[in-house]
């Protein structure tokens, strides 16, 4: 669950950051489009039947990592923060969190050859 929130915060900095340091505008707008798509994974993913979201901010990790080269961005501050902020929400949306409960088991549980469901209790 903290790996989720440190995510939630990491997402607040890139919408908040443009406005402290004065990022170009295309800096600006990664921040403020790709913040919100990190919170939302990050908070979806704080219940333990959908944790297997915080996988989905490995993308927005990775552009983040590699945007101030593909964009080009100007001010230092900006590149600096967007590459850090993407190795860390690589490295905390790879914490798995602690699984209490097992919820379904997907279409594998299918051809499993003795479903749990299944057994028959004597």
């Amino acid at each position: 669950m903290w790996a989720r929130i440190i995510n939630t915060i990491l997402g607040l900095w890139l919408m908040i950051a443009p406005s402290f340091f004065e990022y170009s505008s295309l800096a600006a707008d990664n921040g403020h489009i790709l913040g919100p798509v990190i919170i939302t994974f990050s908070v979806i993913a704080f219940w333990e039947a959908t944790r297997v979201l915080r996988k989905w901010n490995y993308p927005i990790a990775i552009w983040l990592i590699i945007a101030p080269w593909v964009l080009g961005y100007e001010n230092n501050i900006a590149i600096i923060s967007d590459i850090g902020v993407g190795v860390l929400v690589l490295l905390f949306a790879s914490v798995k969190g602690k699984i209490e409960k097992n919820y379904g088991g997907g279409w594998s549980s299918l051809w499993k050859k003795n479903p749990k469901h299944l057994k028959q209790s004597e």
